[in-house]
């Protein structure tokens, strides 16, 4: 299955629009011009809490977390993907203890 991409705008809660590279993630084509950002940020900030929760469960002296998202659209929604393709994710996180 080749994966589908399209730059479509979002729009952000202030009311501006940014054009973003969406990938389809699925079947279905890309339809659609606009999406809410909110519906990536919304994946972003869940992801970080849980993270956040994580970390601080294991008390480092200190932590550095670096993520990567690209844009995927999946049942007609943005969303936040971490793995694509070769299903590896973005992910690293640093913990240090003095």
């Amino acid at each position: 299955m080749e994966l589908q991409s399209k730059m479509i705008t979002v729009e952000l809660t202030d009311g501006t629009s940014v054009r973003v590279e969406a990938t389809s993630i699925g079947d279905r084509k890309i339809n659609f011009q606009t999406r809410p950002f909110h519906e990536v940020t919304a994946v972003i900030e869940s992801l970080t809490r849980e993270i956040a929760e994580t970390v601080h469960k294991v008390k480092p002296d200190r932590a550095t977390v670096k993520f990567g998202i690209d844009i995927g659209i999946e049942s007609g929604r943005l969303t936040a993907v971490l793995a694509k393709g070769s299903s590896t994710a973005n992910l690293e996180i640093t913990l240090e203890w003095g």
